[in-house]
């Protein structure tokens, strides 16, 4: 039995929406696509200083954006906010790359540049800018708690990497968590500090035998 057989579709489309899509460089987004896509092949400049290190900017990406949307019910702030800030926070690195602590000290990355040359000729460029701005400011509660997901996901490698080095470990997570605002982020990273990074697998067998 062919399932599609009798099945009606309905296209929905008003003379607006029709030449809203005529008018999308629909070159610009399909690019735009391949290059996001980049972002999983480029490795966080961390590895510097830290060996076998496989984490790149696609999965950093993914991780604070799970934290920033829990950080955000925490904080009572404006979920679909951060959950874009953190979506699109390190996007621009893509084109500048990205620059640890030493890199910074002599190097002008242009990174409002990168952003507006990236997204310019997207449909969401405008939005985009707007939240990405605000998420620079840092004035807003959203770009606080967005910011905040990016600091936790830093010590969470932070522990991983450094879980049996006690004094490179204690260095690097201070150096990180001084930058914390929100009580919520300031209350899970002093329980990740304290954390072995697979007490979740541990407890996943307790919980599942109990």
């Amino acid at each position: 039995m062919n399932p599609a057989r009798g099945l009606q579709v309905r296209v929905l489309s008003s003379p607006h929406s029709l030449n809203k899509f005529k008018v999308m460089d629909i070159n610009k987004i399909t690019n735009f696509f391949f290059e996001i896509a980049t972002l999983r092949r480029l490795t966080r400049s961390h590895r510097q200083m830290i060996q076998e290190v496989s984490d790149n900017i696609s999965d950093h990406s993914f991780r604070v954006t799970i934290i920033g949307m829990i950080l955000a019910n925490l904080e009572q702030c404006d979920e679909n906010k951060v959950l874009k800030m953190c979506l699109f926070h390190d996007v621009a690195e893509a084109r500048t790359g990205d620059a640890n602590f030493i890199n910074k000290q002599y190097t002008d990355l242009h990174e409002k540049e990168a952003q507006q040359d990236q997204i310019r000729g997207l449909p969401i460029a405008d939005k985009v800018s707007e939240i990405l701005q605000e998420y620079e400011e840092r004035k807003s509660s959203e770009a606080i708690v967005a910011k905040d997901a990016d600091l936790l996901d830093q010590m969470i490698l932070q522990q991983e990497y450094f879980y049996k080095d006690e004094k490179n470990r204690q260095i690097w997570q201070d150096n990180t968590e001084k930058g914390l605002k929100t009580d919520s982020a300031k209350k899970i990273a002093k329980k990740i500090r304290e954390s072995n990074p697979f007490e979740w697998l541990y407890q996943l067998e307790k919980d599942k035998t109990s």
